[in-house]
């Protein structure tokens, strides 16, 4: 019941933040503009969540439509243990600053912030939610907008497996996070311990394609060009069998985004591998560059 009513009044702190206006000093231009832009698994709340990255990332961007794709905050956490700092605050601030400003922000809801699926038609500080969106490119695709936790097995089926999963994933991050304190100290660049196993465990290889496979059998099945998703904290832009699919990745490890160009041009843009090794003194230098067109 606290847990609720915690989430509760987080959703209700939009309300109240949508007339306070944070970083109202920048006067420094976005680097870039885009026609729209994904992002996904922020996972607010959580000590993984790389917020500062994501800050710079919004501080440095601008967009007609930014799409919120799912886990922006991470309910299952917070009922285990309440962690929200000041940064993680700051990031909804600036989401609706965006929204304040003119841009149309749209959130669809994720397994680990489902208690927001009973707010869906809703609107929060200008910030519209919605439990699932089709998407017009500028050049004429129509693309379904979804979080993506409805075609996992795991959480369909076996929920409580899906949590012990999520435990053992923040159990990992934890891990990674002193291993890439000792590899700074040595001078050594970033490295992702929870990529390397996704890569080389089969099983999680497998469970990725039957994923990317079944949203993108769906989109074809809705009569759709394509899907955008989130949810398995890997970002991919791909063709499958004529259908495009589409994953924004996350905000926890490889702080991504997918964004669409003026003409209907998609690409994931990442933000600069530098920021993680500035991150260890807690300053955010990062700048988005593309990786994938």
């Amino acid at each position: 019941m606290r847990s609720m009513k915690r989430e509760d009044a987080l959703l209700g702190s939009w309300r109240a933040g949508s007339h306070v206006d944070a970083d109202e000093d920048e006067a420094e231009p976005p680097a870039k503009h885009y026609r729209t832009l994904w992002i996904s698994d922020l996972h607010l709340g959580t000590p993984g969540c790389q917020a500062l990255a994501l800050l710079d990332f919004l501080k440095h961007t601008e967009c007609d439509t930014l799409f919120l794709v799912g886990d922006v905050i991470d309910g299952w956490q917070l009922r285990r243990q309440w962690y929200w700092p000041q940064s993680h605050n700051d990031v909804i601030q600036k989401l609706l600053r965006k929204a304040r400003k003119g841009t149309r922000v749209i959130f669809i809801p994720g397994n680990h912030d489902e208690f927001a699926r009973k707010y869906l038609d809703h609107s929060f500080g200008g910030i519209e939610v919605a439990e699932e969106w089709v998407h017009e490119t500028a050049d004429g695709r129509r693309l379904w907008v979804v979080h993506g936790d409805l075609f996992d097995g795991v959480i369909q089926c076996a929920k409580w497996l899906a949590h012990v999963g999520d435990s053992l994933y923040e159990f990992t991050l934890k891990l990674n996070r002193h291993l890439n304190s000792l590899r700074a100290r040595l001078g050594l660049p970033y490295w992702s311990l929870s990529k390397y196993l996704k890569a080389k465990v089969k099983r999680a290889v497998s469970y990725v394609g039957d994923f990317e496979n079944a949203l993108a059998k769906e989109a074809r099945k809705r009569g759709l060009q394509g899907v955008v998703c989130g949810h398995i904290h890997h970002a991919e832009l791909r063709d499958i069998d004529g259908i495009l699919y589409a994953n924004d990745g996350d905000w926890v490890e490889s702080l991504t985004a997918l964004a669409e160009h003026a003409d209907g041009t998609l690409e994931i843009l990442q933000c600069a591998p530098s920021f993680l090794a500035a991150r260890q003194s807690q300053r955010a230098d990062a700048r988005p560059t593309p990786v994938h067109a």
